[in-house]
């Protein structure tokens, strides 16, 4: 009896899984510092495109890899990916464009408010029974969201453009919120290969049809900044999935906020930012938050991994 090359790749093994999600999270901040270099540079659609086309290779060499073969294309709800694709490519043009605006630490710290929107657009949106501690949770998120922001609003704000990165920050924040919502229906039916790829391609498509407007040709450097930005990113994308294939989702999901250690330390070393009080105190806030609604969530038997092996954070 023959086997896919996968098959043996279902074992419990937590502290293998912890591994992979804290190396995707470390791709992804490569991924997003490589972003904020060349977004100055290069129109953000020329840098979305760069993320999903480059991103598409690894993701269809695992799949081809699984033996999943073209049935991975297949599916009973393009315009279902087709919308997720709209609001998660909104929310990465947004978020790229706050990357450009804000330090990297603010910017990151303020995309963790995106778990904590999604527990209340479940409640509007899906008709989701949120009780007492997660709404608790949630206030007290946004109470922390609030601290972050606060240098960045009114006199206050050291300038404009940060007082607009900020807001592009929240803004993509929710929109990320909104894909997963979207991405908690199609998990319904549609497996994550086939969301994460349905995703991917039409982000390609979509963002190459800005190329008239202001696509420039890039350095040898630059260019192999922007292939290593969809490489990073889909390389990232198969180590997260990988990683709840040997651990449970609510051992896994917490280091996602791992993404804050790195960022700092790259902001740092990179951009020579260095986090203010207010986001340190308002982004342990908000992590401590989104830890909660996880392990809430598990105490409830809530299954989130689907919807979390295609959405994290910060890279929609």
């Amino acid at each position: 009896m023959s086997s896919s090359p996968a098959a043996d790749l279902n074992s419990h093994n937590p502290r293998l899984g912890i591994a992979l999600k804290v190396g995707a999270t470390l791709l992804f901040t490569g991924m997003v510092a490589l972003v904020k270099l060349l977004e100055a540079r290069y129109p953000v659609g020329q840098v979305i495109f760069a993320r999903s086309f480059f991103g598409l290779i690894p993701v269809l060499v695992m799949v081809w890899w699984q033996g999943e073969g073209p049935s991975v294309f297949r599916t009973r709800r393009p315009l279902g990916h087709i919308g997720r694709a709209l609001i998660g490519g909104s929310a990465m043009a947004m978020w790229f464009a706050a990357l450009a605006r804000l330090p990297l630490p603010d910017a990151t710290a303020i995309s963790f408010s995106a778990p904590l929107i999604t527990v209340a657009l479940a409640a509007v949106i899906l008709r989701e029974k949120v009780r007492f501690y997660r709404w608790t949770a949630v206030v007290i998120g946004f109470l922390g969201i609030l601290i972050i922001l606060s240098p960045h609003l009114g006199a206050t704000a050291p300038t404009q453009g940060t007082t607009e990165g900020a807001m592009l920050a929240f803004a993509a924040a929710v929109a990320m919120a909104l894909a997963m919502i979207t991405v908690r229906r199609l998990t319904n039916t549609e497996r994550t290969s086939t969301i994460v790829i349905w995703f991917t391609g039409v982000m390609a498509v979509l963002s190459l049809a800005s190329a008239p407007f202001g696509w420039k040709m890039p350095t040898g450097e630059d260019a192999l900044m922007l292939v290593s930005i969809g490489l990073f990113g889909g390389i990232g994308q198969i180590l997260l999935t990988t990683s709840y294939r040997f651990a449970d989702a609510s051992t896994i999901a917490p280091f996602d906020y791992t993404t804050m250690i790195w960022t700092v330390i790259v902001g740092w070393l990179v951009f020579s930012e260095v986090p203010t009080l207010e986001v340190i105190a308002g982004a342990i806030i908000v992590i401590g938050a989104g830890v909660f609604v996880i392990f809430r969530e598990r105490q409830l038997g809530l299954d989130r991994s689907k919807e979390r092996q295609t959405v994290t954070p910060s890279k929609v």
